[in-house]
């Protein structure tokens, strides 16, 4: 560890970065535009932090450029990301966590993204629990939001809680640093802060705080609203409420510096057994979930009807298929199915625990395409099933009897 030593100019210590790179390590490992993955950082990494420290301290820290990559999207069109250099991001955590713990003071408790002990879940059962009280939703989809974010607005809003030049002047820094592509090209930003940087996502927060969050209780105190990071969903108690509300939100946005998508921002009906009138919208997509009106079954009577409730969303299972296909496990070398067990265990943990919190029964079709693919696994790895398409079947059913906690769905109660 970094010995503690007294700060420079500026009040950074040496045990500041050290935290710092510690919750950057823990959190993701890609190289930035030089390159230097995380185990190259690590081989010299008291010379890194050194420096980082000692511009930091001395306020003559400036940032590299920002390594541009590009992310498919589902529609054919491209997420632009910004991944900064590994000092770079263990930079910009020393001055997050100097600004983070006031902006959460002031943040709304209806803000769920990227903040301290707040997850998707809680933000999912916000919105369960508004659907059932609110009869109408406005899903709000900002178009390209990272990139339109205005600087100086942004700048302004900052203001308002940090005092210290240093710490503005460094976020001012990162905000202006250029764009560069795997090509070398260097692109100079004026708007926007890179989807990616560590500080991007506090900063995000910050500006539809002043944007949207403070703002919505001015326009009609009954509306009540979730956001996760540029996330929303608007929870009105008519149709006129959800319309004229709309029409002020798009105009706010615009004042802002920002558009609401017009094909995707929509106004939706919650309906069930009770709210039965006509409209074209009755679901939306939020975190991955589906909302929509669904069969549920009473707790108390037992009885079948028509709830307003979530479920994986087509294009979450969708995605998972995808890496399912990618992992290709009918040709995964392993001498026993103990290894591919191993292998898909950690991605089966983590579907099971975020999909799995509502309507977990969706995660059933993944499961039957998984049970697919071991049989394949076991036709390709042993000749006795190879021509036996059967005998694979009841091979793979005999070691979930036998060994029911091997896969961590079969562990959970999915039986395929």
């Amino acid at each position: 560890m970094i010995e503690l030593e007294k700060t420079k100019s500026v009040p950074i210590t040496k045990e500041m970065v050290w935290e710092a790179y510690l919750q950057v390590k823990r959190k993701g490992k890609s190289a930035g535009v030089d390159d230097l993955s995380m185990s190259e950082y690590d081989l010299q990494r008291h010379r890194h932090l050194y420096k980082v420290w000692n511009r930091l301290a001395s306020g003559s820290y400036f940032p590299p450029a920002v390594l541009q990559v590009e992310i498919p999207k589902k529609n054919g069109s491209m997420r632009q990301l910004g991944i900064p250099t590994i000092s770079d991001r263990v930079a910009q955590t020393v001055i997050k966590n100097q600004v983070e713990v006031r902006l959460e003071k002031i943040f709304h408790p209806d803000s769920y993204g990227y903040r301290p002990k707040r997850s998707a879940h809680q933000a999912l059962e916000q919105v369960r629990s508004n659907c059932w009280k609110y009869d109408w939703v406005i899903d709000l989809d900002i178009k390209n939001f990272f990139d339109e974010i205005d600087h100086d607005k942004l700048l302004k809003a900052l203001n308002k809680h940090v005092k210290e030049k240093w710490i503005f002047e460094y976020i001012k820094r990162w905000l202006n640093a250029p764009l560069q592509t795997k090509e070398g090209e260097v692109i100079a930003r004026t708007k926007g802060t890179p989807q990616g940087g560590v500080i991007s996502p506090l900063l995000a927060n910050l500006y539809l705080h002043y944007t949207l969050d403070v703002w919505l209780k001015t326009i009609d105190s009954s509306i009540k609203f979730v956001r996760y990071a540029d996330d929303i969903i608007i929870h009105c108690l008519t149709k006129t409420q959800a319309e004229k509300s709309l029409q002020k939100i798009k105009e706010r946005v615009e004042d802002c510096g920002l558009r609401l998508h017009p094909d995707k921002t929509k106004i939706v009906y919650c309906k069930d057994f009770k709210r039965r009138q006509k409209y074209r919208e009755v679901q939306f997509d939020f975190l991955g979930y589906t909302f929509q009106p669904r069969t549920s079954k009473s707790k108390k009577t037992k009885k079948l009807f028509l709830g307003f409730d979530c479920a994986m969303s087509i294009q979450s299972r969708s995605r998972i298929f995808d890496q399912l296909r990618k992992m290709e496990i009918p040709r995964i070398q392993c001498d026993s199915i103990v290894g591919i067990a191993h292998h898909l265990n950690p991605k089966l943990r983590g579907w099971i625990r975020y999909f799995g919190k509502y309507s977990g029964y969706s995660l059933s079709k993944v499961f039957y395409i998984l049970r697919i693919k071991l049989i394949r696994w076991a036709r390709y790895r042993y000749k006795r099933y190879r021509n036996n398409l059967t005998k694979a079947y009841k091979w793979l059913d005999r070691v979930r009897i036998q060994y029911p906690s091997l896969f961590y769905h079969w562990h959970v109660g999915y039986s395929n």
